[in-house]
């Protein structure tokens, strides 16, 4: 029967389908009428051509075309255009929801108290204008201190001090710009002592409203901002000054002394500030920066001003919140804040890493040229290592000593990629915002492709490969879905991919035992294959991106499991199914192992500080500390702790049923009897929504994921018996999901960077103005990207493990060394950073 399946390299093999073959087109030979047979045939026939024109080897081709024309247009619009991303800050944006700014381009920070009072430790603030500049002022007083209130007082000055901080934020009342403002602001350059580290300022509603908006007044308030533009250059070369354009106003709602005031007359006031001020070209670095970002926000929102001229209360916050991140993302350079950030230097690992890269480069050209050029005669598909897949048994040539250089030199290339996305301010980054039609829309998209590409299984096995790279592939879209549309902060969908992340999990566990308890290969060849293929992506990012191990928690979990299972399998006595079919005993024995590890568990469940303490020991704690705490490690590993050992009970049953000979798997046939097949599928369809409710019903995540880990099992264990118990459906697979799932590893990995940004807490943003279009490149990018990561790291695998043990031996002791290194490295760096603080 042949496939549509996309291959690992090359082209889509495009054979066109017979009618017949396909499982639908035979089903509806015999009830259905001959509308429906064309119906389907034109479904095989859309297919094959689709498949026709779809090549992964050109997909990769157009994927690098346009990351170098996308990196091209970005830099040179940056040079040309104006890259600051503190512009893009206060220049522009958009709502993406209620009280939800995006600035364009960058990330805004959302500051609480505690961060602002940091930030602004010490630090002067100065608030200049009218009233509207006083409702900023409040704003801003509020997310220092959020028991703030506006007192009422108007038309005079008001402090206000943060004493535990020694933060000073004063408002100072001078509705219009006059030789008394001038007279302020030389005061302060003539002082340093009382000067503002920050001013913000603004003022032309009363200048308009006093003189009926004449031409005489606008030409009054050019002149006057001239006479002030001098000292607030002088302010800005030490400080930072920011004007505040003119909000429009709701004409129709103004008081009648207030009518004069129209947006017509705010436009062209704005005009001359921005005409008038920085009129000193010679010192570029004294700039007044102008805040426009709130203007923009206002004339959305304007309409819901009670008086027509102040702005509603979620607008001012938002100006507030611009000016906090255009003062201090600098400062404490929060990674949700990608504004106003300067590059951080590169450290010396990534210098190394990149002389590594480069040096591997040379070398292939250097080998390329003198003509080394044999090749394998094929690059196997990369083995399935998190559900305990043995070694593909393609065929290779002996390798080339070209051949290892050159992967090393599309690593580099794809590092340089990744480097540049999220370390270098190339790309633009926006940050994330959750509706239910950005999770839900792209899901059905999703579901309805992977039903397109429905196929006969070559074997109908319970969870045989297909159906378990199936599995893995919708998983793992769904997760990326949920990452990039923020739907974390929705509860039901976060624990329902709580349980997607759980039968992962249970996965390795089920594939791992099961291969262990039929093949017995617990030699270091395959130890080491499986530990290569699992970590090689992650460490390389952890040199390249200059992050923990343990940023990619799952990596680090999935890891450690895989050693818990092989330590319970290897361990005396070694139980094997051979063994156990000449004796039921060591049946029994295989079960008190799988006891002793669930006792295992449980102990150190309940057992954080024992736990804390084991993984906190140099160097093991750089294996699992984030930020200088293990609690990230702690709370991964609880949160699906009885997961592995789900999945290895499971493959216990099974194949000890399997090999009683009760179950029925052949094509078409019910697993079970028709009876029994019923009630299973009626108790697992009730469990499905029984889980679902709840999931609903779920008010916090604390309590909801205490009940996580003993409710999971129950849905993953649902999910294969309604996907197996019917003989039609373990028959299909979707060739789609299962592609996806080959590579579901490097996809849930490379996410972090090259798919959303800021690890992982905004969205990266390729072609700007356009998210639709932005998603639809960035991701075909990102799956070519992840596609051939899993074939250098598979070509890699089989350079870095040999076979023969003696030079096996010899690369571990040399990996031992390297990884050493490594650690006092990174310790004397901390050391030095320690110092330097």
């Amino acid at each position: 029967m042949p496939h549509t399946t996309v291959p690992d390299s090359g082209c889509v093999d495009a054979r066109v389908y017979s009618a017949p073959d396909h499982p639908a087109v035979s089903y509806l030979s015999t009830c259905c009428h001959g509308g429906a047979k064309m119906a389907v045939l034109a479904y095989s026939l859309g297919k094959r051509e689709i498949n026709q024109y779809f090549c992964i080897k050109n997909a990769k081709l157009l994927s690098l075309v346009a990351v170098i024309l996308l990196t091209v247009f970005h830099t040179v619009s940056r040079y040309y255009g104006g890259g600051d991303t503190c512009e893009w800050l206060l220049s522009s944006g958009r709502f993406l929801g209620e009280n939800v700014w995006q600035p364009y381009g960058c990330m805004m920070h959302k500051y609480k108290s505690i961060e602002a009072k940091t930030c602004l430790a010490e630090k002067r603030v100065a608030f200049i204008g009218d009233s509207r500049i006083r409702q900023l002022f409040y704003s801003y007083i509020q997310i220092i201190d959020p028991t703030q209130k506006e007192n009422g007082r108007k038309h005079e000055n008001i402090p206000f001090e943060d004493r535990s901080s020694s933060v000073n934020v004063d408002f100072l009342w001078y509705a219009e710009v006059n030789n008394s403002l001038k007279e302020r602001l030389m005061s302060w350059t003539e002082d340093p002592s009382v000067k503002p580290d920050v001013v913000i300022i603004g003022a032309a509603t009363w200048s308009i409203k006093l003189r009926s908006g004449s031409s005489e007044a606008l030409q009054q308030y050019r002149a006057n901002l001239t006479a002030i533009s001098l000292p607030l250059e002088q302010l800005a070369e030490d400080g930072e000054v920011y004007w505040v354009l003119q909000d429009p106003v709701h004409e129709e709602v103004l008081s009648d002394n207030r009518k004069m005031i129209t947006n017509e007359q705010l436009d062209l006031y704005n005009e001359a500030a921005l005409g008038t001020l920085n009129s000193n070209k010679k010192n570029a670095k004294a700039r007044v920066r102008f805040l426009g970002a709130s203007r923009q926000a206002a004339m959305e929102t304007i309409a819901q001003s009670a008086d027509g001229l102040h702005l509603p209360e979620n607008t001012r916050n938002v100006g507030a919140m611009i000016l906090m991140n255009a003062v201090c993302n600098k400062v404490l350079r929060p990674i949700h804040g990608s504004c106003c950030q300067a590059l951080p230097a590169p450290s010396l690992l990534q210098k190394l890493t990149a002389c590594v890269f480069l040096g591997s480069t040379l070398v292939f050209l250097v080998l390329h040229a003198l003509g080394h050029n044999r090749h394998w005669k094929s690059r196997p598909t990369p083995p399935d290592v998190e559900s305990g897949e043995e070694k593909p048994a393609t065929a290779a040539l002996p390798l080339s000593h070209k051949a290892p250089f050159q992967a090393m030199c599309k690593m580099g290339l794809i590092m340089a990629y990744f480097y540049l996305c999220d370390r270098a301010d190339v790309f633009m980054k926006e940050q994330k915002f959750y509706t239910h039609t950005t999770f839900f829309i792209p899901l059905v998209y999703m579901f309805v492709l992977g039903i397109f590409y429905s196929e006969n299984s070559k074997e109908t096995k319970l969870l045989n490969r297909e159906q378990t790279d199936e599995w893995k592939g919708w998983m793992q879209l769904v997760i990326l879905i949920y990452h990039i549309s923020g739907a974390s902060a929705f509860i039901p969908v976060y624990m329902h991919v709580r349980v997607l992340v759980a039968a992962y999990l249970f996965q390795t566990g089920y594939g791992h035992f099961s291969f262990f308890w039929l093949k017995g290969d617990f030699g270091l060849y395959r130890v080491c294959q499986v530990l290569f293929r699992l970590n090689f992506l992650v460490i390389v990012l952890c040199l390249v991106m200059d992050r923990p191990y343990q940023f990619y928690y799952f990596v680090p979990l999935v890891t450690f499991w895989f050693v818990i299972i092989y330590a319970t399998m290897a361990m005396w006595p070694q139980i094997l199914q051979k063994k156990a079919n000449g004796s039921g005993m060591w049946h029994i024995g295989i079960l008190v192992k799988l006891l002793g590890l669930l006792l295992f568990i449980c102990f150190f469940a309940y057992s954080q500080g024992l736990f804390e303490n084991i993984f906190s020991v140099w160097p093991v704690s750089k294996l699992f500390e984030l930020n200088g705490s293990i609690h990230e490690w702690w709370f991964r590993w609880k949160l699906d702790r009885f997961a592995i050992i789900h999945g290895m009970l499971f493959a216990f049953v099974y194949l000890l049923l399997q090999k009683c000979q009760v179950l029925s798997e052949g094509r078409g046939e019910s697993l079970f009897s028709t009876r029994i097949s019923n009630i299973l599928l009626l108790i697992s369809v009730v469990s499905f929504m029984g889980y679902s409710i709840w999931a609903s019903s779920c008010k916090n995540k604390t309590e909801c994921n205490e009940m996580h880990p003993y409710i999971s099992g129950l849905q993953i264990l649902a999910f294969i018996l309604i996907r197996n118990i019917p003989g039609y459906a373990r028959s299909l697979y979707s060739s789609f999901f299962a592609w996806f799932g080959k590579i579901s590893l490097e996809l849930f990995i490379c996410q972090y960077h090259i798919w959303l940004a800021a690890d992982t807490k905004g969205i990266l943003v390729l072609i700007p103005g356009n998210p639709s279009l932005n998603i639809i490149l960035s991701t075909f990018i990102f799956v070519c990207v992840a596609h051939e990561i899993s074939l250098i790291t598979n070509d890699l695998a089989q350079v870095a493990i040999p076979k023969d043990g003696a030079a096996l031996l010899k690369r571990l002791l040399a990996a031992g060394v390297f990884t050493l290194g490594l650690l006092l490295m990174s310790k004397s760096a901390e050391g030095n950073q320690g110092e330097g603080h």
